[in-house]
């Protein structure tokens, strides 16, 4: 099965950009897959918080918990 790739451009600020290349180098990837798995992320959380679901961190050592609101 062919799977039709599209082409774009983005612009990114300097901190951004940072950010992302800190990422590929942290998880040995290409800048094209850690964007690829950010989407996955960020449709996985929509989609649970369209399904009324709430998102946590937990600190470890406390155990304090920290909503993630998402806009």
């Amino acid at each position: 099965m062919i799977i039709a790739r599209k082409t774009m451009t983005l612009n990114l600020t300097e901190a951004e950009m940072a950010v992302l290349e800190e990422l590929c180098v942290k998880k040995d990837l290409t800048k094209t897959a850690v964007l690829r798995q950010a989407l996955r992320l960020y449709q996985a959380v929509e989609g649970r918080a369209d399904n009324g679901d709430k998102l946590f961190f937990e600190d470890d050592k406390t155990k304090m918990k920290s909503e993630v609101v998402i806009l």
